[in-house]
């Protein structure tokens, strides 16, 4: 074996450097930790976040992420002149995947905290960072749920004209029956029908089946359409 790729291998498994060896077993240990903390946060993605339709999924790389930046942060601690060429490496690497969701940027950059902390031995820092991290997250949600910030879903009502002009009206008051938060955004008027748009941001299963027929029951002719941007908003 070339004596060059001799030194590095003692450098990785010895870290022969400015510092202490520290071992495989701590070194193995170190990267569990990470690991374990890097499927946490891959679980607290898709418990809030993943049901975006627009998000990228970015959660099935922080596994190996978490134990990467652990690996890269242990060699930069304990070899000087390993960690330099690391930086060096890293230097010209370039991603250009765009982050779709801003909230993933944050998840990303708890699991590089997360996984400094391990590298450093501060494994308090990281569960106080993981016990941070849910209530804000549930503080978020609660945030979010008080105040609806805008639509995940459209119900879409056709009116025959012949129905009579108190029948948008009632379609309306049918509509809130089933969704309580549903806002009527655009009426839309032609010589055969009326067309009603509401906003909504959460239905129920029983509501979404029932909604349709009761609508036709209420005006004969009558068609209702329901959509969702996103998966899991019933």
């Amino acid at each position: 074996m070339p004596q060059s790729l001799q030194d590095v291998l003692d450098a990785l498994t010895s870290g022969a450097g400015t510092g202490p060896s520290m071992g495989m077993l701590p070194f193995a240990l170190l990267l569990v930790v990470s690991l374990a903390s890097s499927l946490v946060i891959a679980y607290l993605y898709t418990v809030f976040y993943a049901s975006r339709a627009t998000g990228s999924q970015v959660h099935r790389s922080f596994p190996l992420l978490g134990i990467s930046i652990t690996a890269i942060f242990v060699c930069v601690q304990y070899s000087l002149p390993l960690s330099l060429g690391l930086l060096g490496a890293l230097s010209i690497v370039r991603f250009r995947t765009p982050i779709k969701e801003p909230e993933e940027i944050g998840f990303i950059m708890v699991v590089i905290a997360a996984s400094i902390a391990t590298a450093t031995f501060q494994l308090v820092f990281v569960a106080v960072l993981f016990v941070l991290a849910v209530v804000a997250l549930l503080v978020q949600r609660a945030f979010h749920m008080l105040h609806d910030a805008g639509s995940e879903g459209a119900i879409v009502v056709s009116l025959p004209r012949t129905g009579g002009p108190a029948a948008p009206a009632a379609i309306a008051d049918l509509v809130r029956r089933h969704a309580p938060r549903a806002r009527l955004e655009s009426v839309a008027h032609s010589d055969s029908e009326t067309v009603l748009s509401f906003g909504v941001s959460r239905i129920g299963e029983g509501a979404l089946l029932a909604l349709p027929n009761e609508v036709r029951a209420q005006v004969e002719g009558a068609t209702c359409n329901i959509f969702f941007a996103r998966p899991n908003a019933v």
